[in-house]
């Protein structure tokens, strides 16, 4: 009998849970470790930002999953990893502090053979001065900070119908952040909620980013084939910012957000700011902050974990100059190289450079967006890795079996634009390979067949239909598994 232990229950964590124990029988135990109760859809936490959806629409108890499927759940964060055991013994485990209301504080020892760690990423508002819902700006992160982000708009529309122009502040708040198209598609809803409410005359909207350029999304941008011509994805969302009279700034650091104010440093070097009624900034990520200790107690996170907090895996993190970058240098297998009991996956794992090229200020701060690596992405590699890891766990191979590169994988995204069944609608992209390979497709790095990008209102439907068919999903519910990854 051997014991598998997942960290972290949210697209990629609970994902890899479903299929394990479809997978795994009897003589296995599987166990899941998360500080949250709650399972989150996150992508709709941009429709509780606007008022569209409620935090209980978008949410639900992950225990009584487990409890039905008899998946033991520990409501915990875990804190450190001890890959060789102790000086007791050589079972290796895990330290999680526990955040149940019942034991909250105390800390827990989980055993286990293998270890997933799915844990997903900490929200660095810290690394901006003044970011975040507790100080000067909103965010939609989370369900809760999604809805104080819905009121305090509500209060804003308000405002504006006694006559009041307010401006609307979306973007990145630092110069390293990820997930632009989650700003991407909140500034849309707020613009069309705007007009919805015959506001929009009222309001001034700007998006400030550290991409390039607009349509970059931490990906390098991509191109499109379309009435037979060839269109970069730059050209295709200007398109979109113009025609809903959205400003922009872009190739910006936010270094400070005072109440009111944005202070940001360009990639020439210049000291700017905005002033604004409404912020809504999207923070940098990084590793939650575990800790690992060899047998002896020794400190060796700097061993399994990068500088940033997410896990060493199978890539090549060789430093070299953005010429030299290879598809090859992505993991396929996200097996840690000294532990191969241990995996990681969607952002929990290190990436070994940015999509995007790197660019720095004259001061020698870093402006470019670091790699998205979350929802489809996500539950892809999870699904393989719990697979592989279920081969090695049975004794088929002593190997990972499943590889899932995201330079050998697609991506289909679908970007809320507005969210009405008569006039709203969404802005639908696929992308294949997410890491560009520019041997096998030399002139734009991805494939145009299978590369593409629409906008219109069916693709709001299908955002719609797959809102509740992935929550379906993750309740377990009967045929749950021909909802995809």
């Amino acid at each position: 009998m051997a014991k598998l232990v997942i960290l972290g229950a949210g697209i990629a964590g609970h994902t890899a849970a479903l299929h394990a124990y479809n997978k795994m029988g009897k003589k296995h135990t599987l166990t899941v470790v998360s500080p949250n109760s709650k399972w989150n859809w996150i992508p709709s936490n941009i429709w509780v930002g606007v008022g569209v959806m409620t935090p209980e629409q978008v949410t639900f108890n992950i225990k009584d999953v487990y409890k039905k499927l008899g998946i033991n759940f520990v409501q915990a964060k875990a804190v450190s990893v001890h890959p060789e055991g102790d000086e007791s013994s050589s079972q290796p485990y895990i330290i999680a502090e526990n955040t149940s209301p019942e034991k909250k504080g105390t800390e827990e020892k989980v055993n286990f053979d293998y270890l997933l760690n799915a844990t997903g990423p900490k929200l660095k508002f810290e690394a901006t001065e003044g970011l975040g819902p507790a100080a000067n700006s909103l965010s939609v992160c989370t369900y809760d900070h999604a809805a104080h982000t819905w009121e305090q708009l509500k209060q804003r529309i308000e405002m504006m119908k006694k006559g009041e122009k307010q401006t609307f502040l979306v973007g990145t708040g630092h110069g390293m952040c990820t997930c632009q198209g989650a700003a991407f598609e909140y500034i849309f809803n707020l613009e069309h909620v705007l007009r919805r409410e015959g506001v929009r005359n009222q309001a001034q909207i700007i998006w400030i980013s550290n991409e390039q350029e607009l349509g970059d999304f931490g990906m390098g941008g991509m191109h499109i084939k379309k009435g037979g011509y060839i269109t970069h994805s730059r050209i295709f969302t200007e398109s979109l910012y113009t025609e809903r009279g959205i400003k922009w700034i872009t190739r910006a650091h936010l270094k400070k957000v005072d109440k009111g104010e944005a202070f940001y440093e360009t990639i020439e070097g210049e000291e700017k700011s905005v002033k604004f009624d409404f912020s809504m900034l999207l923070p940098p990520f990084s590793g939650v902050g575990l800790k690992a200790f060899g047998r002896n107690s020794e400190d060796i996170t700097s061993k399994v974990f990068a500088p940033n907090g997410f896990m060493i895996v199978d890539g090549n993190y060789e430093a070299k100059e953005f010429s030299k970058w290879s598809p090859e240098d992505w993991p396929s297998t996200y097996q840690s190289p000294i532990y191969k009991n241990m995996f990681a996956v969607g952002i929990a794992f290190a990436p070994p450079h940015s999509i995007s090229k790197p660019a720095k200020s004259p001061s020698g701060t870093p402006i470019f967006p670091t790699p998205p690596r979350t929802g489809m992405p996500s539950g892809v590699m999870a699904r393989e890795v719990v697979y592989s890891i279920l081969d090695m766990m049975n004794g088929r191979s002593e190997t990972p079996t499943r590889k899932a590169s995201m330079a050998k994988m697609g991506a289909a995204c679908i970007a809320s634009a507005g969210a009405s069944p008569f006039n709203g609608s969404a802005v639908s992209m696929t992308v294949y390979p997410i890491v560009p390979d520019f041997n096998k497709y030399p002139d734009t790095g991805r494939s145009l067949n299978y590369t593409t990008g629409e906008i219109g209102l069916a693709g709001h439907w299908i955002k719609h239909l797959l809102h509740y068919a992935f929550i379906y999903k993750a309740k377990a519910n009967p045929m749950w598994r021909i909802v995809p990854e």
